[in-house]
């Protein structure tokens, strides 16, 4: 029986040097360097064919680094521990590995003065022959305690994740479930879990490997009050309110991971590193440090948009961030929409939005926003003023509650004839959101539902509106390549009747409802054909986004949407917009073109439309 002990493992194999004096002075290019051409014969076992090519420093090196014959020999020599790396990474702990150079082993005496005193006019054909052999399987797999005190959290464990008695004596799987087995006990409150040996017993005879960890769990911990390091205008004090929800908690790293991310949604940080301590402290608690990095202070942008039906539209605004050293965001922003008709068709908005974050128990914002607006629509014309004052706050990692009050007041109406109004509501509303990505959701479910109850306080009287939308993305590759979205809305005003004011109903049609119909077309109609809006609201979308090549990928899709008289939506006119889109992947998100045509046209419906934009139609 031969036993080899702690056998060491790699994850992958890494550089090797054969001769370190020859490859100094060898490997750069001399005018005596030698061309050679290296081949590695199939070995039969079609997997390690690959990795084995990607791991061969002959073949890596031969245009990149020439090398004259002296160079040539001492890299064949390194050659043969890189490739065998490869063979023990796949259970293969017996494998065979020859380097012929021009035939001859190279290790053979005098080799390279043979090569170097009669250069061929052909590059140098060297040959790297592999023999796997059999394939290792594992053994025994045992997790043993460093000490008294280690017994029951080791015993715990239970069996080390991905390993099994039988599977192929890999490397991989070994040092993966070394790394899961600290994450597990660092999981369990034991912060400071170390693998004191690992032992490697490879058994050629039974072609068998046998396992041992030895694990020092350490000692359970909570966590000390946080410190913050880096330079950063935020105050202290709003740091501390949120940071130091940790201190006295058991160590958890989900929950030092979920304090980074609450202080990163702060939005005054690019980034937020937290590093827990090596040693516990006099107390026996775990110092954990959040190192932050501020964001500049200033930010402006501007976006473009164009819808055939209406032309161009365009945004700016500017942004100061940590307006008051309390993470504080003042966004001012200013848009002019429909630009492509006459000067009195324009519509208009300018904006303040102020985000007050950290307050209370360090989670809740206040949001401050007020706007004044000019439009002009087919379906009304309103000038107004709005202001809301909200507090959002989220639970757990998925929601965000939000409520406060919003004021609008102006005159709305047709044709130059606009009557006063004067609306005051509470808002309540949720978002979920497990998407992968915020910009480019290629897996996940988003949500959202407002409910609105509005009081009418220049007629009296009042209505409740509620709209919600779920937005689901399925991975179909599981690489991201080819993604199927789907989107449902529906809305309802409770209480309404036809006095509810125009901009409260229910439209749809456009780019973010059913494309391939004008902007609120769809619903009912008016005595003139113009839209009256309704009181409920349907909409659907499925779309399939395939990536191309590269950052390019096209886009089909099919919307429909209806709206009703009555509260309860209504599915008997139901109009279906269908077309293709291409997108252009980029850092802030996939630029957008979509073609649209309305499969089931209204009266005075174009043709087709055509959607600009930035970002995923939802």
């Amino acid at each position: 029986m031969l036993l080899l002990a702690a056998t060491p493992l790699a994850a992958q194999p890494g550089p090797t040097t054969g001769s370190p004096a020859l490859d100094a002075s060898t490997d750069a290019a001399t005018p005596a360097s030698l061309p050679y051409a290296t081949t590695i014969p199939p070995t039969g076992v079609e997997a390690l064919d690959g990795p084995l090519r990607d791991a061969s420093r002959l073949i890596r090196l031969s245009d990149e680094a020439p090398v004259d014959a002296y160079g040539l020999v001492a890299r064949a020599l390194g050659e043969p521990p890189l490739l065998d790396a490869v063979l023990r990474a796949e259970g293969y702990w017996a494998g065979r590995i020859e380097v012929l150079i021009a035939g001859t082993p190279a290790g053979a005496p005098g080799l390279a003065q043979r090569l170097a005193a009669a250069p061929p006019s052909q590059p140098v054909p060297v040959e790297v022959r592999v023999t796997p052999g059999p394939r290792y399987s594992l053994r025994r797999i045992t997790l043993r305690p460093d000490g008294p005190a280690a017994v029951a959290p080791v015993a715990a464990l239970g069996q080390p994740e991905g390993l099994a008695p039988g599977d192929p004596a890999r490397s991989g799987p070994v040092l993966d479930a070394e790394s899961a087995l600290l994450d597990r006990l660092r999981t369990a409150g034991y912060p400071l879990a170390a693998v004191v040996d690992r032992e490697v017993l490879v058994n050629h005879e039974a072609q068998a490997m046998d396992v041992t960890w030895l694990l020092a769990p350490g000692p359970q911990a909570r966590f000390a009050p946080p410190q913050i390091a880096g330079e950063t205008a935020v105050s202290q004090r709003l740091l501390a309110r949120v940071t130091n929800r940790l201190a006295g908690e058991p160590y958890s790293p989900a929950a030092q991971e979920a304090t980074r991310r609450q202080l990163l949604a702060l939005g005054a940080f690019d980034s937020v590193r937290a590093r827990a301590g090596d040693r516990l402290d006099e107390a026996g608690r775990l110092p954990v440090t959040f190192t932050v990095s501020d964001r500049p202070r200033n930010a402006a942008g501007a976006t473009l948009a164009y819808e055939t039906n209406f032309g161009p539209s365009a945004t700016v605004y500017y942004e100061r961030r940590n307006l008051f050293g309390n993470a504080e965001l003042l966004r001012l922003e200013a848009s002019a929409s429909r630009l492509g008709g006459e000067t009195e068709d324009n519509n208009y908005r300018i904006g303040a939005n102020l985000r007050r974050p950290g307050l209370f128990d360090g989670r809740t914002s206040l949001v401050l926003d007020a706007a004044m607006l000019r439009e002009r629509l087919d379906a009304y014309d309103r000038d107004a003023v709005t202001a809301s004052a909200l507090l959002e706050r989220p639970f757990g990692n998925r929601w965000v509650l939000q409520s406060g009050p919003t004021f609008e007041t102006g005159r709305i109406g047709r044709d130059g004839n606009l009557e006063p109004f004067t609306l005051a509501g509470l808002v309540m509303g949720a978002r979920y959101d497990n998407t992968n990505d915020p910009l480019d959701p290629r897996s996940g479910l988003r949500g959202t539902i407002n409910v609105v109850p509005y009081a009418d306080l220049a007629e009296g009287g009042g209505f409740v509106r509620a709209i919600g939308t779920l937005r689901s993305y399925f991975d179909l590759t599981g690489s991201g390549g080819t993604v199927l979205a789907l989107r449902g809305t529906l809305g309802s005003l409770v209480g309404a009747d036809r006095a509810v004011p125009l901009d409260k109903r229910f439209y749809a049609g456009g780019g973010g409802s059913v494309r391939g119909y004008a902007y609120q077309s769809i619903g009912p109609r008016d005595s003139q054909n113009r839209p009256n809006g309704g009181s409920s609201l349907v909409e659907g979308s499925v779309e399939l986004r395939q990536r191309v090549s590269g950052a390019f990928g096209m886009v089909a899709f099919l919307d429909a949407g209806s709206v009703g008289q009555e509260e309860t939506p209504s599915f008997e006119e139901v109009r279906l917009g269908a077309g293709l889109g291409v997108r252009y992947a980029t850092a802030i998100g996939p630029l957008r073109l979509d073609v649209a045509i309305p499969l089931n046209k209204q009266s005075g419906d174009d043709g087709y439309g055509l959607y600009v934009g930035l970002g995923q139609a939802f």
